[in-house]
């Protein structure tokens, strides 16, 4: 015999005794349902914070600390502004602009020269879109709802 068929025979006996195993094992208890009972209502508990300890204290140092170096508000109140409506500042823009403290228009608008030379510095892939694209100077159009300002100089809002 070959080294073929001996293989298929193998094959086919290892089949057999799995046929065989599957028919011949009792079927495994089943649970019966349960009685008709009254529905357990979930109870709520209390969240609990994300993050605890070391962490929380070394994220609230570095924004404490990172409002001052950049000169914004890192806490701004109310909803933030949806800053791609800025001409070249896209949502990653945006998130790394969210990640930095800088939510608003009015924060952005804010920035002086130096500032906004800091900002540029931790932008990473963005870097120069700051002063290249007028994130400032636009900011303050929108900040101040100038829509026509805005238009004029900058085109028209999308």
């Amino acid at each position: 015999m070959s080294n073929t068929t001996l293989i298929i025979i193998a094959i086919a006996i290892v089949l057999v005794i799995a046929v065989i195993f599957l028919l011949t094992r009792k079927p495994t208890a089943q649970v019966p349902p349960a009685a008709a009972t009254k529905p357990v209502t979930p109870v709520a508990k209390p969240a609990e914070p994300a993050h605890s300890g070391i962490a929380d204290s070394a994220a609230a140092a570095v924004l404490d600390v990172a409002g001052p170096v950049v000169g914004v508000d890192l806490n701004p109140d109310g909803n933030p502004d949806d800053l791609t409506r800025i001409k070249g500042l896209g949502p990653k823009a945006q998130a790394m602009l969210n990640s930095i403290g800088i939510h608003r228009y009015s924060q952005l608008a804010a920035l002086d020269p130096a500032q906004a030379g800091e900002v540029d510095a931790r932008m990473g892939n963005f870097k120069g879109r700051i002063h290249r694209d007028q994130w400032v100077d636009q900011a303050r159009f929108l900040e101040q709802d100038d829509t026509i300002g805005f238009e004029a100089k900058y085109g028209k809002l999308g």
